[in-house]
């Protein structure tokens, strides 16, 4: 009996693994996938790289942390954010968006334009007030937001993204410019809070 109770043992031991890697097997598919793509059964979006991003349908994922890793921010909230072509992408922090109110109309700069560091680079139009939004260093616009023109409430729904207002090539020094703890930091001093 002895015998056949060690062996009983033996088994179930055997099997415990088994059972626990067949769970473990149960959930692989779930790997890699949100929380709404395992409720509707949606496969994992797959990894895209920075070139495919660029023309991507909206709802792509997108790697937040490569954007705002790579975003420096103004005492006076715009934000750059320098791109691989060597290009800078231009827009207002969540918190500016915030204090403007909803945006109702962009008046974008037209592309080839020169503007000095410190000037108005564009103003944006709230139903509260209107904006002005300036430009970190001297720089030339190469490309808008056309996308503004017909929805610019993307400004305050996706401030940090979406909402970019030009792209610029820089052709001065950004002075001046923060990391976004840094900012985070001079919003508290000014009292706004978080950003």
């Amino acid at each position: 009996m002895s015998v056949s109770s060690n062996s009983s043992n033996s088994i179930r031991a055997a099997a415990r693994p088994t059972a626990i890697m067949s769970k473990f097997r149960a959930l692989l598919p779930l790997a890699g996938r949100t929380f709404a793509q395992q409720a509707l059964k949606v496969p994992p979006t797959p990894a895209i790289s920075r070139s495919r991003l660029i023309g991507a349908p909206m709802g792509t994922c997108v790697n937040t942390f490569w954007y705002r890793s790579k975003m420096t921010f103004a005492k006076t909230h715009e934000w750059l954010r320098a791109e691989s072509d060597g290009h800078a992408v231009l827009g207002i922090s969540d918190f500016a968006q915030g204090a403007l109110g909803e945006v109702v109309y962009c008046d974008l700069p037209s592309e080839g334009s020169t503007v000095n560091a410190k000037e108005t680079i564009c103003t944006l139009e709230s139903v509260k007030a209107v904006g002005e939004v300036y430009a970190p260093a001297d720089c030339e616009v190469v490309e808008v937001n056309g996308a503004l023109n017909d929805e610019p409430s993307l400004v305050n729904s996706s401030p940090l993204e979406d909402g970019w207002i030009v792209k610029v090539k820089v052709t001065g020094e950004a002075a001046d410019m923060m990391d976004e703890a840094a900012y985070a930091k001079h919003v508290q001093e000014e009292g706004g809070g978080e950003s």
